[in-house]
């Protein structure tokens, strides 16, 4: 077709669909509840619910590119922001790019969170508790709400998470 390999990827990444979430489990009340926990203690700070495209056209990355209209104007939910942030896990892992941000990671979106058996970005969490508790840095009171739970509390915001 005399595409580039990176049009090839292009066409491809745009025909793959974000993983569903579980519809059955998160109409159930514990995943409601967790989904409202998760919004209170602060989580969605930086795993934000959804995230509006500019419309189709729109100028980005200085007028070097334009929002295509397969992008333009839709709504995803990914939980996450994709933004750099200081989550402190201590992992000795730097970033290449300018200093400030050689200890920051990407948020990764939450989509899809149920299909994987490992967490974070060094995928070292085997539990989702324990990804939760590995954030330390600009999450760290995130964390200390997450922690204040009840026990019932911290399994809904898990359902909740399972749902995604």
């Amino acid at each position: 077709m005399g595409l580039a390999d990176i049009d090839h990827f292009a066409q491809f990444i745009r025909g793959t669909q974000a993983p569903p979430r579980d519809a059955t489990l998160a109409a159930t009340s514990d995943a409601q509840a967790g989904q409202t926990l998760f919004e209170s203690v602060g989580c969605n700070i930086c795993h934000v619910e959804s995230i509006n495209a500019s419309p189709a056209g729109t100028a980005v990355n200085g007028g070097m590119l334009m929002v295509d209209p397969a992008l333009g104007n839709k709504t995803i939910h990914p939980f996450g922001d994709y933004l750099l942030h200081d989550v402190g896990t201590g992992d000795g892992i730097v970033q290449a790019g300018p200093q400030d941000t050689a200890n920051k990671v990407r948020t990764a979106p939450l989509w899809g969170l149920r299909t994987k058996s490992r967490y974070m970005h060094d995928l070292a969490s085997l539990t989702l508790p324990d990804a939760i508790a590995r954030h330390k840095g600009e999450a760290r009171g995130v964390v200390h709400k997450f922690h204040a739970l009840t026990a019932t509390q911290r399994q809904q915001v898990i359902a909740f998470l399972n749902s995604l």
